[in-house]
């Protein structure tokens, strides 16, 4: 058993542990500690009266208030629906153009497709709309699928590969992971995408290549490579690249055949959220 014992030099008995030849006084705690202590203990027990506090199987303690954060949520979205008004309701009976035309009408939608698209979009598609690598960019007017207000509202409800009905669907072919073409041939099909994009690539290679860009890619990028926004093909001559531009990207686009997913927001937001994230995306970041 531990020893108590007196301090000499400050008179208090000591609680009997010993560490390294020191010995711990047995002071009382601080007056006002104690006292905040208490009311801690008061206050948890009024708060699990009164607040949803204690979790069980099947649900939860409600508490005497009735207090729900789900409650009240719906309440500041009705209040938020009240305080749109008028301006909703002809957000949602209005027609794309017409939000356009309508200067008032316009700027409202403005700033709840803003609002949308920073809580939404800009996880993917950056802040601004600037995208990433594997996220199209929207500031520029390079499409890959229409652009224009109504494809870009099309777009929006029903995704890209989303798997929900109409949703716009392209596929590029895995060439070598599947082995529809062989590695030689794939190096000289990138050779001939860097030479259709006016940068320095293996001429003789991109001769080489151009039957099997014919056999094998004309029907999406066409005889140019100047893409079909219809299908979702990229124009192969501009300087946009959604994996990038390197000799090794374009190398391993051919041969993974990467294609991404937008989802579809048709199901999680209303008409009148879509028709403002579409006049947003069309005035602010370069729709055609």
């Amino acid at each position: 058993m531990s020893k108590r014992e007196t301090d000499e030099v400050t008179g208090v008995e000591t609680t009997g542990h010993e560490w390294d030849g020191i010995r711990e006084l047995d002071n009382p705690l601080p007056r006002w500690w104690l006292w905040v202590f208490y009311a801690s203990v008061a206050f948890a027990i009024v708060y699990w009266v009164l607040m949803p506090a204690w979790p069980g199987i099947n649900g939860y303690t409600k508490g005497t208030m009735g207090h729900s954060d789900r409650a009240q949520v719906a309440q500041q979205l009705e209040t938020l629906r009240q305080v749109r008004g008028d301006d909703a309701a002809r957000l949602t009976n209005a027609t794309l153009q017409e939000i356009e035309a309508d200067p008032d009408l316009q700027q409202y939608a403005l700033a709840v497709g803003q609002s949308v698209f920073g809580d939404n979009c800009a996880t993917c598609h950056g802040v601004g709309g600037a995208g990433a690598k594997g996220y199209p960019n929207l500031l520029d007017d390079i499409w890959l699928w229409d652009g224009t207000l109504d494809g870009i509202h099309h777009t929006l409800q029903v995704g890209i590969r989303s798997g929900a009905e109409g949703a716009r669907f392209s596929q590029m072919p895995a060439f070598g992971r599947d082995q529809l073409l062989t590695s030689a041939q794939i190096n000289d099909l990138t050779e001939l995408v860097m030479v259709l994009s006016r940068r320095d690539g293996d001429r003789a290679a991109a001769d080489r290549a151009r039957p099997i860009f014919a056999e094998q890619c004309v029907s999406c990028h066409g005889p140019a490579g100047l893409g079909d926004p219809n299908q979702g093909a990229p124009n192969l001559t501009d300087g946009e690249w959604l994996y990038g531009s390197s000799r090794e990207e374009i190398r391993t686009q051919i041969w993974s055949g990467r294609n991404g997913v937008m989802p579809a927001w048709a199901g999680r937001f209303d008409d009148e959220t879509l028709k403002a994230l579409a006049v947003y995306v069309h005035a602010n970041a370069g729709g055609r």
